[in-house]
């Protein structure tokens, strides 16, 4: 049985075509509610291949027919595993047909066809994500152009990272070239080694922006070690990076940040981009972090500090952790619910990358949060609320401290802070998601 979804793009069927042949556009458009990841993508549409990562060592094999393409308008692909260990695939029906059809000169409909033996439900809500994922994606891209971005050569740290992986794609899918700064042996032409301790002088050569995202996870409990670990990733490693990235002529330094700068408890008021910094712990490391985003020659590299509140994404942080205990029916409120959380929808973080990458007004630190921060009370009932669950298991806020310790339950699961995006409002930002129930109900592929 066939499951058919139409949608009308705002953008000409040849824009629309030319972007699902470009490096990135299948990551772009993986549902993140689904345990693949992309290996490779197919080097055409005509009659190449492409391979998903799935849980248990499986492979999703996707091979394009040739006698079904039509330059710029038909690409088709089917399941097609390869060898004994894809035997559990094999019972599977799986043929995509995707057609681009002009409906004048500025606008196309998308027809995305399936046909399979799997539950039409999912295919549906796949494919929903899909169009809703490609038309945002090139408005963005359409944004960017009309500020007069050109393709651009991107070094990027962290790229391997659930911020560092969606942002690399939507680069790629925009045309630009991304040069992935790994610390093990580069896989082919476009990553290169990077020593954080003392990055060589050319692994920045021909690189017109810097995005660094590379740090260790703050999440644990917050002995010394632990403590250590989070303050050697990111300070010395951005201010060597930045120096380097100075001294190379880069024209603009994006770097990670996040909001703990304002401290764990904040208090009621909204915070700004000038608010006042905190004093615990985390305060003081991204106060340093900050700094040293600073450091080398001032020739005129403009400089980003990109502070990060609670990102939504069902493959990492907050979101990750507490899906399961909601989809269970175990979800509930942490401690009394009052403290403020200031989260950001994925790819809403990798647009305000993206435009610091274009926007020359865009200098220092910047809220990287949607504009309406909501109490974890609230959180805890618009997840339920998306997932069809009830709210009825709240936990005690011992539980925390129990799994963190006292410090670690303070700075992150109890933390509080009111942000708002100050200077992205200023700058007539447009996010995807605004309101949390439609951030959660597109991540996790629901219909509210």
């Amino acid at each position: 049985m066939a499951v058919i979804l139409e949608t009308a793009i705002p953008f000409p069927a040849d824009e629309v075509f030319a972007w699902h042949e470009r490096p990135g556009a299948m990551s772009r458009l993986l549902p993140p509610w689904q345990p693949v990841r992309a290996v490779s993508q197919a080097e055409n549409l005509r009659d190449g291949s492409s391979e998903l990562a799935m849980p248990a060592g499986l492979r999703w094999h996707a091979r394009h027919l040739a006698d079904r393409y039509v330059p710029g308008r038909v690409f088709v692909d089917e399941l097609a595993p390869q060898g004994l260990a894809q035997a559990p695939l094999r019972p599977i029906r799986w043929r995509h047909e995707h057609h681009i059809l002009p409906d004048g000169p500025q606008q196309c409909v998308l027809r995305d066809e399936v046909s399979t033996n799997m539950p039409q439900n999912m295919v549906r809500r796949m494919l929903a994500y899909r169009h809703r994922q490609l038309s945002e994606d090139l408005r963005a891209h359409q944004r960017a152009a009309q500020h007069g971005l050109k393709p651009l050569t991107v070094a990027l740290t962290g790229s391997h990272g659930m911020v560092g992986t969606s942002l690399g794609a939507l680069l790629e899918s925009g045309g630009h070239r991304v040069i992935r700064l790994v610390r093990s042996a580069p896989q082919g032409p476009n990553e290169r080694l990077w020593n954080p301790a003392s990055p060589d002088e050319s692994c920045l050569d021909g690189c017109d922006a810097v995005v660094h995202l590379a740090g260790a996870s703050i999440a644990g409990r917050f002995n010394s070690e632990h403590r250590r670990k989070i303050r050697d990733s990111r300070i010395e490693p951005t201010r060597r990076l930045a120096q380097l990235a100075a001294q190379s002529g880069v024209a603009v330094f994006i770097s990670a940040s996040a909001i703990g700068l304002y401290g764990a408890d904040a208090g009621e008021d909204e915070l700004t981009e000038d608010a006042p910094y905190g004093r615990d712990f985390l305060a003081e490391v991204v106060r340093d972090w900050e700094q040293a985003a600073q450091a080398g020659p001032d020739g005129g590299m403009r400089r980003v500090q990109v502070r990060t509140g609670l990102v939504q994404s069902p493959t990492g942080g907050l979101l990750r952790q507490m899906r399961p205990l909601y989809e269970a029916g175990l979800g509930g409120r942490l401690g009394d619910g009052r403290q403020w959380q200031s989260w950001i929808g994925l790819d809403d973080l990798v647009d305000i990358y993206h435009r610091a990458l274009w926007d020359s007004e865009l200098q220092g630190p910047v809220n990287a949060t949607a504009p309406t921060p909501v109490r974890n009370s609230e959180y805890s009932a618009v997840l339920a609320k998306v997932l069809h669950r009830p709210e009825i298991f709240p936990v005690p806020a011992f539980g925390p401290r129990l799994l963190l310790g006292d410090e670690g339950a303070q700075l992150l699961a109890l933390a509080s802070q009111r942000v708002v995006p100050a200077k992205l409002s200023a700058r007539g930002h447009t996010f995807r998601s605004e309101e949390l129930p439609d951030a959660l109900a597109h991540l996790l592929g629901r219909e509210l």
